[in-house]
């Protein structure tokens, strides 16, 4: 039996396989609002046969999308405009279905990534962004607004409503973001977290505010929804978070409660020197898995079926996700459990396309033809 298409349960959440598919700003939503364009982008997603589908980076607050055009989940619009596209959805596929909760902070009021993905000053349409720090993300960008404790509050109930936002919806699992240099992480990285009060200075003190993100939200909701958090492990800058630091945050996050840890890197400073290529973040994943024991999530430039179906049958991860590879073949797990013998949840009205010496891989799909 093929690894990477046997069963796993996040808490109590059964997953059919170990297949993620990973978030992926879409950046076309309306003042929060999901758009034709989930529906439509979502739709074929749902359908491609994997164990989770977890929802792009949605905003908590207006301020804290990366662009104009995020998701967002701050008010009854949102959540009525996400509720339409889910529930058509759900009506044609099981997928159990995620969703990343976020705060931009000091990359927040950036242009879609298609017009430059550069900052967008107040004068031009943009807003003022937020940070642990007055440091800005890169030297020719204005600086942002230290958040002071009464507006950390704020950030924190925020999460608060849009997780609770999110249990309304039916959501199966939430992930709060604190990778990619989004605020959770600049909070943690001594690059961007320069403060001299309780969050900031000592690795305890960096991690403080991420963690009481983490037990608010995990406090209102209920227990059998599982909550994880997306990290990036490294900033691939000397002097920066790093996954020392990523093993001591995990230990912390699974006793309050943490149910993953979706691991990745990056994305906090312009200086950051990555070297890619095809498993470069695993060992991270796995360095976390097996010193916090952790469930994890690899993800970044796993494409091949074979490279998943290993980094599972060796214990290096407990998932495998994709995003980009995703994107190009929204069919990638039937096509990698054609090739490792697996089987794959697919939707009646796609029965006929199984090609001939493949019955099983639908499972017990049967077709009769007038």
């Amino acid at each position: 039996m093929s690894h990477l298409f046997s069963p796993y349960a996040i808490g109590p959440l059964q997953l059919k396989n170990r297949i993620v598919i990973a978030p992926m700003c879409q950046y076309s939503a309306e003042n929060g609002d999901a758009t034709d364009w989930h529906m439509i982008h979502l739709g074929h997603l749902a359908l491609s046969g994997a164990g989770l589908l977890i929802l792009e980076a949605t905003a908590v607050v207006p301020e804290g999308r990366i662009t104009p055009a995020d998701l967002g989940l701050w008010s009854d619009a949102n959540e009525a405009a996400l509720k339409k596209v889910l529930t058509a959805i759900r009506k044609y596929s099981p997928i159990p279905i995620g969703i990343q909760l976020n705060h931009a902070g000091r990359k927040a009021s950036s242009h879609v990534p298609w017009e430059g993905g550069q900052l967008i000053a107040p004068a031009q349409g943009g807003w003022p962004t937020l940070a642990p720090s007055a440091v800005a993300y890169s030297p020719n960008e204005l600086a942002p607004v230290a958040l002071d404790k009464a507006a950390l509050q704020r950030v924190c109930q925020a999460f608060v409503v849009a997780a609770q936002r999110a249990q309304r919806l039916g959501i199966d699992i939430i992930e709060l973001h604190a990778a990619h240099g989004y605020l959770l992480h600049q909070f943690l990285s001594p690059l961007s977290n320069t403060r001299t009060d309780e969050y900031g200075g000592s690795l305890e003190n960096r991690m403080r505010f991420p963690l009481e993100v983490f037990e608010a939200v995990r406090l209102v909701l209920p227990v059998e929804l599982p909550v994880g958090v997306r990290l990036s492990a490294t900033d691939w800058v000397e002097g920066g978070w790093d996954v020392e630091q990523s093993v001591v945050l995990g230990h912390a996050l699974r006793k309050r409660g943490c149910a993953f840890m979706h691991v990745s890197s990056g994305g906090l400073s312009p200086l950051q020197k990555i070297p890619v290529e095809q498993n470069y973040q695993v060992p991270m994943a796995e360095k976390i898995r097996r010193e916090t024991g952790l469930p994890t999530i690899a993800v970044g430039l796993i494409t091949e079926a074979v490279q998943a179906e290993t980094i599972i049958a060796e214990g290096r991860a407990d998932m495998v996700a994709l995003a980009r590879g995703m994107l190009f073949d929204p069919r990638w797990p039937w096509h990698a459990a054609a090739e490792l013998g697996g089987q794959v949840d697919a939707p009646p009205q796609y029965w006929r396309s199984q090609p001939r010496g493949l019955k099983a891989l639908f499972g017990d799909a049967k077709i009769g033809q007038r």
